[in-house]
């Protein structure tokens, strides 16, 4: 273990609050991973090199730790990313772009935000700098300190303004909800072919080439050590799916550039033949909800796009997907059956309970009586 590490994680550990950022490598590997975690108390910005450090255990227990507040701008993909990558579980976090979309916010960007608040001025250049890159030049290194450095100040002028308008409260339930191990950590079941946009439009045996070419970008990619998309673009692909060309030509008239040609034209055109003659693939299919939960989540949402207009922010803001689709499909008919859907948002039941049974129940069957404990 690190002894540099172990004191940074004695120190945090007397703090109440402490801002984190992460730098990752997504423009630059196949397999992103967290290469940089900033650290920001009152008084002093930290910079672990998560790559030279082989155990970073010390700070899971600054993480999990109820009694001190991580505040992030953008959790979810940090989180995520420190999940994946080692294990970190969160409790007790401040999400200030959370904080700024209840506001109705629309400039959001922690750039924007630094602008408005601090008359601080983000160098984006660095947004796309190969953090797994080493050593760091001075300018990456200032740039990452910039991230969290302003993060606690960021934070108490939202709080302020969410206690003002009496939305802290509702900032909690979502800044809770993203410390959720399953919040946007589950991965999709569909086929890396069916999340490319557009592949709608083909044939079943050019769904076949594409699933088939689909494969060999990844293992080309892979044994490259490169984001797919720097070998081969969706939109190329969907091209050589669609004319399943059998020549160099052919590779140069469906758009691929000289030099991928070169380098990956021959297993491009093995993958083309391959996908000629392979069985059809077959579409990942979720199962339609019933015409009762279709109506309910078309008065939900409606319902939601007003109130949303009323308060000046996204429709999610007032009730998020996943609390959205629980309650259409299950479809409460009195506020004690809603009251337990809406265990975890305690707030949004207070302001919009008897609204939304009202949404879902004819006038004459609506029940708003309290619900008991």
């Amino acid at each position: 273990m690190s002894a540099g590490l172990k004191r940074l994680a004695d120190e945090l550990r007397s703090q109440s609050r402490v801002a984190v950022d992460t730098e990752s490598n997504s423009l630059h590997a196949y397999r992103e991973q967290v290469c940089l975690i900033q650290l920001s108390t009152p008084e002093k910005d930290y910079l672990v090199d998560s790559l030279a450090l082989t155990d970073l255990d010390p700070l899971s227990s600054i993480f999990a730790d109820p009694a001190i507040e991580k505040i992030f701008h953008a959790a979810e993909y940090d989180l995520n990313c420190l999940h994946r990558d080692f294990g970190f579980t969160f409790d007790n976090l401040f999400d200030t772009v959370i904080a700024a979309r209840i506001l109705g916010r629309t400039a959001i960007g922690l750039g924007d935000m630094l602008a408005a608040y601090f008359n601080v001025s983000v160098n984006k250049q660095y947004q796309k700098s190969n953090w797994g890159k080493r050593p760091l030049t001075k300018e990456q290194e200032d740039y990452a300190r910039l991230d969290s450095h302003y993060l606690i100040a960021l934070r108490d002028i939202l709080e302020v303004e969410l206690r003002e308008r009496g939305l802290f409260g509702l900032a909690q339930e979502d800044f809770k909800r993203a410390c959720l191990p399953s919040n946007g950590n589950g991965k999709s079941a569909r086929a890396n072919w069916e999340r490319i946009s557009g592949h709608q439009d083909l044939t079943p045996r050019q769904l076949s080439i594409l699933n088939e070419l689909c494969l060999c970008r990844e293992e080309m990619a892979e044994r490259l050590n490169r984001p797919i998309f720097k070998v081969v673009s969706d939109e190329l692909l969907l091209s050589l799916a669609r004319t399943a060309p059998d020549s160099v030509d052919g590779l140069r008239e469906a758009g691929l550039t000289k030099i991928q040609v070169e380098r990956f034209g021959t297993q491009l055109q093995q993958a083309i033949y391959k996908g000629k003659g392979a069985s059809p693939v077959v579409r990942t299919r979720n199962p339609r909800p019933s015409e009762a939960v279709l109506t309910r989540l078309d008065l939900l949402k409606q319902w939601r796009k007003t109130e949303a207009k009323k308060m000046k922010v996204e429709s999610d803001v007032v009730l998020p997907r996943s609390l959205l689709h629980a309650i259409a499909e299950q479809g409460p008919r009195d506020l004690k059956k809603l009251s337990h859907i809406m265990k975890d948002s305690p707030w949004r039941f207070e302001h919009y309970g008897e609204e939304i049974i009202r949404v879902l129940l004819p006038k004459s069957k609506t029940r708003t009586a309290p619900a008991s404990n």
